[in-house]
């Protein structure tokens, strides 16, 4: 018995570790290098019906409390995607899984049915985007009508591949929204994606250094943001849970799975620890459970609210 095995929404998993989207998933050899690596399933890049260049360098930057970026959801578009995933499966086992991003709920629908088509074993549908109907662009997932809807259209076209709704930290209830999520048809949520925006002024020249000026933050920064939201959703629904934000090491990923997590995205933290980190990280799982005698990671997820723990 795997001790490190387990499943999201019937997709069984070698590891809880998962190549969070929009790091080393923009083709089928980075996706490939990632799950030799140890990783348990690999999120592509979001990809949009058309083609996007996103924008200009510099568009990345590393600080002390991890990463800053506006990359602009560049991406070749879904013929391009559709390219890398028949390659990806022609080529490796490890389960893939297909993050999507629209402007409506309508093109939501259209993208998953187009994706679905590659027999991904699962679907992420990235609502962070503005809603382009909306008057204000509000983000999807920040209004449950809208976010409702989204789940609904990518269901119906999804063709039974599973769908996981990436939420964000920026809504008044993640609690909610993803109870929201799971009576719409969700099969599981992803929590959380990068918070901000924010801003870093390059002092030399008292400018902000990214050229779109504000971006979104990730890394250790807010590994304790991710804990609460998977905790709050935990006590909210009983879907599956890849807790994803801030994870650099096995006692931050333990953290988030005794928050309540099923799985752990794994993002920045590629940036400074390189894909042999997914192998550092599952090291430490496997010491940790033999250490306190734990056969496995479903002995120490949702530890934290669970009365009688050890």
């Amino acid at each position: 018995m795997n001790p490190l095995a387990v499943q999201i929404a019937g997709v069984a998993l070698e590891s809880p570790l998962v190549l969070a989207s929009g790091v080393l998933g923009t083709t089928s050899a980075s996706l490939r290098r990632v799950a030799q690596a140890g990783a348990g399933a690999v999120t592509t890049k979001s990809c949009s019906l058309a083609a996007r260049a996103g924008h200009p360098a510099p568009c990345v930057l590393p600080w002390p409390g991890g990463l800053i970026n506006a990359v602009g959801l560049s991406n070749p578009g879904v013929e391009g995607e559709l390219e890398e995933l028949a390659e990806y499966r022609r080529t490796c086992a490890t389960p893939l899984f297909v993050s999507i991003f629209a402007g409506s709920a309508d093109e939501f629908g259209q993208l998953a049915r187009r994706v679905a088509a590659a027999k991904p074993d699962l679907i992420e549908v990235n609502v962070s985007c503005p809603n382009v109907e909306s008057e204000f662009g509000t983000p999807f997932a920040a209004d449950p009508e809208a976010c409702g809807r989204v789940v609904r259209e990518v269901k119906e076209n999804a063709g039974g591949v599973p769908v996981s709704i990436k939420l964000s930290a920026q809504c008044a209830s993640l609690a909610r929204m993803a109870v929201v999520c799971r009576q719409n048809g969700a099969d599981a949520v992803t929590a959380i994606n990068t918070v901000g925006p924010g801003m870093w002024i390059d002092v030399g020249t008292g400018r902000p250094a990214l050229s779109n000026k504000v971006g979104g933050v990730s890394g250790p920064a807010i590994l304790p943001i991710a804990v609460r939201a998977v905790y709050e959703i935990r006590k909210a629904v009983d879907l599956p849970i890849i807790g994803t934000g801030g994870v650099s090491s096995a006692d931050d990923a333990l953290q988030l799975i005794m928050a309540g997590a099923d799985a752990v995205g794994v993002g920045s933290g590629v940036y400074a620890g390189g894909v042999e980190l997914f192998g550092e990280i599952n090291r430490g799982l496997a010491a940790f459970l033999k250490e306190r005698g734990f056969d496995s990671l479903a002995q120490v997820k949702g530890l934290a609210e669970r009365e009688g723990r050890p």
